[in-house]
């Protein structure tokens, strides 16, 4: 019987990651889908950080964990998960580099890039949250999308280089993490480097199945957003 269980918003590309993530590492879980519930009493109780994905598992000191590469690391962690998170050092470390890269550069652009045209709200503090008029929040927007490129060449330049991924000849917890995020990108038509879809495409042909049902949620979402023009 699953004792994780895994609290989700499905157009996520942070969900995404957990989602991808639990099918490929072949852990028994079971999936909740917490769309409109974050902010109720009894998900603040577990999660007061009203965060999404959250696992569940009675072994954690608090019963939950959100963040996505940390549920991705502490499951690794646990179970062994050496194709996922390898164990030597300068492997795990260049993982590690990669996905904290990611979530404090190179996600922070595509946030401001993406959040508006997928209706997220915007974080305080950010034009977009501001009272600010529409022509500003879009000029901050377009400065965000045309950020993006430095950012993510790191990741062929540095992260991945001459080898498939940057977990090496098969795909890590960084590279689900990266992939997932890059998914985001096609709400604002972003051309992607070639070396981009090259290493999408070879992520979903890696991953199969575990990587194809969290796609097609967040693809159907983007689709659907752009539908309404």
């Amino acid at each position: 019987m699953a004792d994780i269980k895994l609290n989700v918003i499905k157009p996520s590309v942070n969900n995404m990651s957990a989602r991808v993530f639990l099918r490929a590492s072949g852990l028994g879980f079971t999936e909740n889908d917490v769309y409109g519930q974050t902010r109720t009493p009894e998900y603040l109780a577990a999660c007061p950080a009203h965060l999404t994905p959250m696992i569940e598992t009675a072994e954690l000191p608090n019963g939950v964990l959100w963040e996505s590469c940390a549920i991705m690391q502490y499951l690794s962690n646990k179970h062994g998960l050496e194709n996922l998170y390898p164990s030597d050092p300068e492997r795990r470390a260049m993982i590690d580099s990669a996905m904290f890269y990611l979530i404090g550069t190179f996600y922070p652009y595509l946030a401001r890039a993406t959040y508006p045209a997928l209706n997220f709200p915007q974080y305080p503090g950010e034009v977009g949250h501001s009272d600010a008029d529409a022509p500003t929040k879009e000029k901050a927007r377009q400065a965000a999308v045309e950020a993006l490129a430095e950012p993510l060449d790191v990741f062929r330049a540095f992260y991945i280089k001459d080898q498939p991924f940057i977990g090496g000849d098969k795909p890590s917890i960084a590279d689900i993490r990266l992939a997932a995020t890059l998914e985001f990108l096609a709400v604002i038509d972003y051309p992607l480097p070639g070396w981009a879809k090259a290493y999408v495409a070879a992520m979903e042909k890696s991953l199969g199945d575990a990587y194809a049902e969290p796609a097609a949620d967040v693809r159907g979402y983007i689709g659907y957003v752009r539908s309404l023009g």
